[in-house]
């Protein structure tokens, strides 16, 4: 199977092209998906975040307020720290194993993993596809999606290192600044060639 990396920034349009490449035929594995799983009730994490936040950060349903911490960790270099250093070593077990367990199969796996770079999990997969618009774009379209205020909207872009930084750094990239139709013809023309390769 090969194995290429997704990533891009918030409200770079990634989750939309994930899905492109899945309805082509490819398999998915999604770091935030794994991300929401080490932290749902019962899970080692939920605990250590309960014991380093607070038991407020948690709904009454006793779930994680995921807006409520990211409210307190975009805001705060030192909490973001902390709580990557209780979930990230998690998901990339998870992670890992998820590939490993398809590594024989025949086709394109996509791991879609948001810090890719920030993590230093390049070494995972063997090209790198970087989603990207420019600046102005992504601050718009996270404003519109995520019902943030400005202010939350550049800290949670200024988390994360510049999309043009990462274009930089890419085998592959998919411009997102236009129509769906637009973006998905890039999907394609990638999926094919590791499709046909594989």
């Amino acid at each position: 199977m090969r194995v290429l990396g997704l990533t891009g920034g918030i409200g770079s349009g990634k989750t939309m092209v994930g899905t492109m490449f899945t309805e082509l035929g490819a398999e998915l594995i999604d770091a935030d998906q794994l991300a929401r799983e080490v932290v749902e009730p019962g899970q080692p994490a939920l605990e250590e975040i309960v014991t380093s936040f607070g038991r407020d950060i948690l709904r009454p349903d006793g779930r994680l307020d995921r807006r409520k911490l990211a409210g307190i960790v975009f805001a705060d270099a030192s909490a973001r720290a902390r709580l990557n250093a209780m979930t990230h070593p998690r998901i990339r077990e998870r992670m890992d194993a998820a590939i490993a367990a398809r590594r024989d199969r025949a086709g394109v796996l996509i791991v879609d993993i948001p810090l890719l770079f920030e993590n230093a999990r390049t070494g995972v997969v063997e090209k790198v596809i970087v989603v990207w618009v420019d600046p102005r774009t992504q601050f718009r379209r996270l404003i519109e999606r995520g019902g943030l205020t400005e202010e939350e909207a550049r800290r949670r872009i200024g988390a994360q290192m510049p999309l043009d930084e990462k274009r930089g750094l890419a085998d592959h990239v998919i411009d997102n600044r236009g129509t769906p139709a637009e973006t998905r013809r890039q999907v394609e023309a990638i999926f094919r060639r590791y499709a046909t390769e594989g």
